[in-house]
């Protein structure tokens, strides 16, 4: 069976991609990732860099100043981050997916164009924000509410674990516009930074991707115009529902980065660590784990690349994605926790790779829908 013209054009995208971020990483991130993480300092001027080439639109027109890449590329690109350093991989695909997809996706014409060509360059960082400090999932009855008043909305309430809360230039925020609990009660609106009544709150002092920005988002009579209104009033949660179909995407490809850097040191480490006259890697229990580890991590790449497939073609892919998203997530944890046990004593200590990568994981397993919310996807679409 030959390949087509398009097949073979995007495997050579994701080489290309591939070779650029590693050439990238071992100067850029590398160096520094351990610093970071240790101060929790959010590197703006790497997404700045990340940004020129190419990375910050991944999926965005190349009229709009992206890429003009599909989901095939965007997963290496994040698999390639992630098994560097799982911050960077969550904050670039948070800019991608969520914030940049959500306008991408819903917004009219002209909020491209304005918007678009800053967040696909990286001059902009993009935040979005959904959740809230009492709800999570349960997000039909948050707190945060955008009231008309004449031509402008004007928004109170807070947003919690946003990525980029307080260095993202411009917010879109899902705001209820309706009553508690009814349908179609929400709507999406595009914030600027520097808007009065809009500000970064409190920074959270995380486990692991201490180096990707998640903060509060403070909203006290904030104005914003109608024209920053993204679709129709009400119709919030559905474009949201959409926006994470294809953000659990990013977060799978997050997954499988994790659980592949987490596999690389492993192995590496195996053939050098030395026990009783030869490298451990020649004794079963080590091996076996191994070979256990390969083969999940090409399970989670499998079912992440296949719902990367099916959004490319448009077909559903609701629980292909909650599928990869739950499964890869799961083998991130996994194989970040048999990384520490193969380094044994060392593993435990932060002068080795392996404690990040298992400190990092456990975050895809709750971010954008927990696993749990996965499984509710998943049982959803096979019981209809």
């Amino acid at each position: 069976m030959t390949e087509s013209p398009q097949t073979s054009q995007r495997e050579e995208n994701q080489r290309m991609i591939a070779d650029m971020i590693r050439e990238f990483a071992k100067h850029e991130i590398e160096p520094h990732k351990m610093e970071w993480d240790e101060s929790q300092e959010f590197p703006i001027h790497v997404f700045k860099k990340l940004g020129e080439l190419g990375l910050m639109g991944v999926l965005v027109p190349q009229e709009y100043g992206g890429s003009g890449f599909g989901y095939h590329e965007y997963v290496t690109a994040i698999i390639e981050l992630g098994r560097v350093d799982g911050s960077i991989g969550l904050s670039m695909a948070a800019h991608n997916s969520l914030c940049t997809g959500h306008i991408l996706q819903h917004a009219s014409e002209s909020q491209k164009a304005k918007y678009l060509p800053k967040l696909a360059t990286g001059e902009w960082i993009g935040a979005w924000g959904l959740t809230e400090p009492n709800t999570g999932s349960d997000a039909g009855n948050m707190r945060t509410t955008a009231v008309k008043e004449g031509n402008e909305w004007v928004l109170n309430g807070a947003k919690n674990f946003i990525t980029h809360g307080i260095s993202g230039d411009v917010a879109v925020v899902i705001a209820r516009t309706g009553e508690p609990g009814k349908s179609r009660n929400a709507s999406a609106f595009i914030v600027e930074r520097g808007t009065p009544g809009f500000s970064g709150g409190r920074k959270e002092n995380k486990l692991g991707m201490r180096c990707s920005e998640t903060a509060e988002m403070i909203f006290d009579n904030c104005r914003i115009p109608q024209e920053n209104l993204i679709g129709e009033v009400g119709d919030g949660f559905v474009q949201s529902l959409k926006v994470l179909d294809g953000g659990r995407i990013s977060i799978a490809a997050l997954g499988c980065g994790i659980a592949q850097g987490a596999f690389d040191v492993s192995v590496q480490y195996s053939k050098e660590r030395e026990q009783f006259g030869k490298p451990i890697s020649s004794f079963q229990a080590i091996s076996f784990k191994l070979a256990d580890m390969a083969t999940k991590l090409e399970a989670a790449k499998l079912l992440t690349y296949q719902s990367a497939e099916l959004k490319m073609q448009g077909k559903p892919m609701t629980k292909e994605s909650a599928m990869a998203k739950y499964y890869s997530s799961e083998v991130a944890v996994e194989l970040g926790n048999e990384a520490v046990q193969i380094f044994g004593g060392y593993g435990y200590t932060k002068d080795y790779p392996a404690e990040k990568y298992y400190r990092d994981a456990k975050l895809c397993t709750i971010g954008e829908g927990t696993s749990e919310i996965q499984k509710l996807v998943i049982s959803r679409e096979v019981l209809k």
